[in-house]
């Protein structure tokens, strides 16, 4: 029954293509949603992604990176005090109202203050050491080069930031943000852009690199519960990225629509997927009671549709998997932020493949109908 199960797909494609093409619509729909969901919300991520840090510290609460408020600067001394602790770097987040010229009006943009020595955590998995030493002249700056026309500027291009002039130095990919535009500079030409009194208070996030990695969560821990050093909290690096992203895919309204246009796509693909292999049984209904008037059972000729539905849904897979690379390809080629992973593809397999066996059990529900009898009409 496998072989025959094998051998009608065979000599009978043409009849099972239209579910083959349903199933790798429906897949090639869920993995591009995926990767979009991935690329667009991890943007709300890339201080975390694209730094190396093990440790961040921020103010209690903070739901999003981008939500930082600042906090004592003595915290750093704290963190010297651990014997695993390597490196500690500050880090300041800030709103600022970008001028560049063609133009353009105002842009709401999120400037990034960091250090500039090599071997420095911020933006190290992005910044080549070339382009962080060039941050080192004063009102230098460097964003993505996808807002280079947002902005209305381009490299070697002047503008201002909260009436401060910047020049940009260069640009690096991987620095799209999620709801504004990141821009790149020191901390000390950081400072001088922040228009909030210089009393506020230290750095936005205290960053930490760890002799081994795998001590973060225990040193997270211990840095619970110390007083005299004013509001903090510590996140492991995953976990303060994790907590971005799922802040922006949940609680917000762009999250809520993402997550319900993705249960529509998985709905319809089930419908389109179960009525293209029910059409499939149906019409070899005839050849169905032939095998049944032989003597072959219809628990055997279910079997041989639930196989069918195996691989009709492995076929539109693999199609499925080499059109999305492609397109995520070219779509990373036209600064579409897309990210794809294996954790996720993986499961938007399985949860495609979930639908196709569902698909073909109501498609065996068209057996009844292989009735012997049926011949003779």
């Amino acid at each position: 029954m496998v072989s025959l199960a094998r051998k009608t797909l065979l000599y009978e494609w043409r009849r099972f293509l239209p579910a083959i093409l349903a199933v790798g619509f429906a897949t090639l729909l869920q993995l591009l949603q995926a990767a979009l969901v991935l690329g667009i919300f991890g943007g709300a991520a890339v201080y975390v992604t694209g730094s190396d840090a093990d440790i961040w510290i921020g103010y209690p609460g903070t739901q999003s990176v981008d939500q930082g408020r600042p906090i004592d600067a003595d915290v750093a001394s704290l963190l010297h005090m651990d014997r695993h602790v390597g490196r500690v770097e500050p880090f300041d987040l800030l709103d600022g109202d970008w001028r560049g010229g063609h133009g353009t009006g105002g842009i709401s943009v999120f400037v990034s203050g960091i250090r500039t020595r090599p071997g420095s955590m911020m933006f190290s998995q992005v910044l080549t050491p070339r382009l962080r030493a060039r941050l080192a002249y004063p009102e230098s700056v460097i964003v993505d080069p996808a807002d280079l026309e947002k902005l209305g500027v381009r490299v070697g291009d002047t503008a201002s930031i909260n009436g401060h002039l910047v020049r940009v130095v260069g640009t690096a990919h991987g620095l799209r943000a999620l709801g504004g535009v990141n821009v790149l500079t020191s901390l000390e030409t950081a400072r001088t852009l922040d228009p909030s009194p210089a009393d506020t208070g230290g750095p936005t996030y205290l960053v930490a690199r760890l002799d081994n990695p795998s001590n973060a969560a225990a040193v997270v821990a211990r840095l619970r519960g110390h007083d005299g050093f004013g509001p903090y909290q510590a996140w492991t690096a995953s976990q303060f990225a994790r907590r971005s992203v799922l802040f922006w895919l949940f609680d917000t309204g762009a999250g809520a629509g993402v997550l319900f246009l993705a249960a529509i796509v998985f709905a319809v693909g089930a419908i389109i997927t179960s009525q293209a292999l029910m059409a499939a049984v149906v019409a070899s209904i005839n050849e169905y009671a032939t095998l049944n008037a032989l003597g072959v059972g219809k628990r055997s000729l279910r079997g041989v549709v639930l196989e069918q539905a195996f691989w009709v849904g492995a076929c539109g897979l693999v199609g499925a998997g080499i059109l999305t690379a492609v397109m995520v390809s070219v779509a990373r080629s036209q600064s579409v932020p897309v990210v794809m992973n294996a954790p996720v593809m993986l499961a938007c397999l399985a949860l495609i493949m979930v639908l196709v066996g569902i698909s073909g059990l109501f498609a065996m529900r068209s057996i009844r109908r292989a009735d012997p009898a049926t011949l003779l009409r």
